[in-house]
C-alpha cells in the first residue's frame, strides 16, 4: 500500500513538471510568433516620401547687403557774381551741359563802360609817363652842365616812378573791369544736368539773392553712400587690400541690377551711436540709371569661396548640438549627419564640413524621419542652387 502511494506521488510530480515544460514551450512559441509579427510589421512599414537635392561643388560669391543713397559727384548752385539784368537764358531745364557752356547773360553795358574807362585812364597815364621821362632826361643833361640842381633831378625821377605806379594800378583796374565783364556771361563750371530755372529773363539778378539761377548736378560719374555693421569692417578692409572691390546697385525691389561700380572708401570714423561704418562707392553711370537722391540696394562682393559644397538652405536643420542634414544613403535609408553650415542666400547654403559633393539630402519631409528610416523620392530639385552664382547675401 505504501509502495502504491509512493508511485502515485512520483507520477504526480512528473505530470506537474511536464505541465510546466509544456507551458514554457507554448509561451516561447507565442513570444516568437509575436516578435516575428512585429518584425514583419516593421519591415512592411511604408517608406516616407521626401524631396531631395544633390550637394553641388562650385565657386560661391559672398556679398554684403546694404541700403544706399545715390549722391551726385558735384552739385553747383549757379549764382550771379555781379548785379544786373538778365538779357538771355541759354539752357533748357533738365538739359545736359558741358563745362564752359553759356547758361545765361547779364546786360554787359555797365561793365563794358567801366572797362573802357580803365583803359582810357591807363592811356592817359602812359602819355604822362612819356612826358615825365623826357623831362627827366633833360634834367640829367642840364645837371651835368651845372644848369640844374640834383634836387630837381631827384624830384623828376620820383614823378616818373609815381606815373609808372599809376599805370600799374590802371592795369589792375582794367583786369578787374574785364573780370566783371566776364562775369556778365554765366557759364557752366562742370559737366552736368541743369535743374529748374528760378530766375527769368528781364529780372534783376544779384549776388546776394537767396535762390540761385539754377542748380547744376554732375551725375556721370556718381556716388552711393551706404552703411554696414561695425563687425564688417575687417572683411571689407581685407577685400580692399586684395584689390578693387566690386559693388552692384539694384532697384528697391532687389530684382533688377542698375549699375556696377567699385568701392571708393571707408569713412574714417565709426558711428558710435549706431555702431556702423559708412562707405562710398563710385559708379560710372554712363546710362544715367542712377539718380541723385535715389534709394538703391547695394551688394558688396567681399570674397569668393572656391569649390564650396552647397545645398539648399531648407535642407539645413538646427538641433541642440548645431546644424545637421538628413542624408539619403545608397539603400534609400536616411541618417542624421551634423555639418558646419553657412547660409549665404535664400537659395544657397555652404556645407563647410560633413558633406561631400554629389550626396543626396532631404529638403522636404524631415519631420517624419529617424535614423534608418526608408524613404521614397517624391521629387527632386532640378537646380538646388539656382541663383547662387548670380548673387548671394551676407552670411
Amino acid at each position: 500500500m505504501k509502495t502504491r502511494m509512493a508511485g502515485w506521488k512520483s507520477r504526480g510530480m512528473f505530470l506537474a513538471i511536464a505541465g510546466f515544460v509544456a507551458a514554457g514551450v507554448v509561451a516561447a512559441i507565442g513570444f516568437y510568433r509575436h516578435g516575428s509579427t512585429q518584425a514583419a510589421q516593421s519591415m512592411a512599414a511604408p517608406a516616407v516620401p521626401v524631396t531631395v537635392a544633390h550637394a553641388i561643388q562650385h565657386d560661391v560669391p559672398i556679398y554684403y547687403d546694404a541700403l544706399g543713397t545715390v549722391q551726385a559727384l558735384n552739385t553747383v548752385a549757379i549764382r550771379a557774381q555781379v548785379n544786373g539784368q538778365i538779357i538771355s537764358v541759354n539752357f533748357r531745364q533738365g538739359q545736359e551741359v558741358r563745362r564752359g557752356d553759356v547758361l545765361a547773360k547779364i546786360d554787359p553795358a555797365p561793365f563794358k563802360a567801366n572797362l573802357d574807362q580803365a583803359v582810357a585812364k591807363k592811356s592817359q597815364d602812359e602819355a604822362q609817363l612819356i612826358d615825365a621821362e623826357k623831362d627827366l632826361a633833360r634834367f640829367k643833361t642840364l645837371v651835368q652842365r651845372s644848369f640844374e640842381t640834383q634836387q630837381n633831378v631827384d624830384a623828376q625821377q620820383a614823378k616818373v616812378d609815381q606815373t609808372k605806379a599809376m599805370i600799374n594800378a590802371d592795369q589792375a583796374a582794367i583786369e578787374a573791369a574785364q573780370t566783371q565783364l566776364n562775369y556778365a556771361t554765366i557759364t557752366a563750371p562742370i559737366d552736368g544736368v541743369v535743374g529748374f530755372r528760378q530766375v527769368d529773363v528781364g529780372n534783376i539778378i544779384r549776388t546776394a539773392d537767396v535762390n540761385p539761377l539754377t542748380v547744376l548736378t554732375q551725375i556721370k560719374p556718381c556716388d552711393v553712400i551706404f552703411t554696414l555693421p561695425q563687425s564688417d569692417l575687417g572683411p571689407v578692409r581685407e577685400a580692399m587690400l586684395r584689390g578693387t572691390v566690386p559693388v552692384f546697385a539694384f532697384d528697391q525691389d532687389d530684382k533688377q541690377q542698375l549699375a556696377q561700380g567699385h568701392l571708393l572708401l571707408i569713412n574714417n570714423q565709426i558711428d558710435q551711436n549706431t555702431s556702423t561704418i559708412q562707405l562710398k562707392a563710385e559708379f560710372p553711370n554712363q546710362d544715367e540709371r542712377l539718380w541723385p537722391g535715389e534709394f538703391v540696394r547695394i551688394r558688396l562682393l567681399i570674397t569668393t569661396r572656391k569649390e564650396a559644397v552647397t545645398i539648399p538652405p531648407v535642407a539645413v536643420q538646427r538641433g541642440p548640438d548645431g546644424f545637421y542634414v538628413w542624408v539619403i544613403k545608397q539603400d534609400d535609408t536616411v541618417e542624421q549627419r551634423p555639418i558646419e553650415a553657412q547660409i549665404v542666400s535664400q537659395d544657397t547654403a555652404i556645407a563647410a564640413k560633413g558633406l561631400a559633393a554629389g550626396e543626396r539630402v532631404v529638403v522636404n519631409g524631415q519631420s517624419r524621419l529617424d535614423d534608418g528610416t526608408r524613404v521614397t523620392i517624391r521629387s527632386q530639385n532640378p537646380n538646388p542652387n539656382a541663383g547662387a552664382d548670380e548673387q548671394a547675401d551676407k552670411s
